[in-house]
């Protein structure tokens, strides 16, 4: 069964930065581009950062581009999504799954970002 567990998120004040981390389970991780979703509040749900799964080619939202980066370990299943200079519309739960996504989605981060 695929399962994700993000971890890391918190409240920040502009201009502060978070590492959020996602664990995943139930396939192989190496096999997948990934991806990191944001939903901010009343809005869906939208990528904001993916990876390939070979070459680890990266490639992310404009509005995060330059800001965060994306990352993998396959050894340790674990996906990961750096984020500095945060600003107050990157405020959102943070989700990870496939590029294309798989099963179900995890509980997710919460990122609050305000001074």
């Amino acid at each position: 069964q695929v399962h994700f567990v993000e971890s890391g998120g918190g409240s920040v004040q502009p201009g502060g930065s978070l590492r959020l981390s996602c664990t995943a389970s139930g396939f192989t991780l190496r096999d997948y581009a990934m991806g990191w979703y944001r939903q901010a509040p009343g809005k869906e749900r939208e990528l904001v950062a993916a990876i390939t799964s070979v070459y680890g080619i990266t490639n992310y939202k404009e509005s995060v581009k330059g800001r965060c980066t994306i990352s993998r370990d396959n050894a340790k299943n674990t996906v990961y999504l750096q984020m500095n200079s945060l600003k107050p519309e990157d405020t959102g739960v943070y989700y990870c799954n496939a590029r294309t996504p798989l099963g179900s989605w995890g509980q997710g981060t919460q990122v609050t970002v305000s001074s």
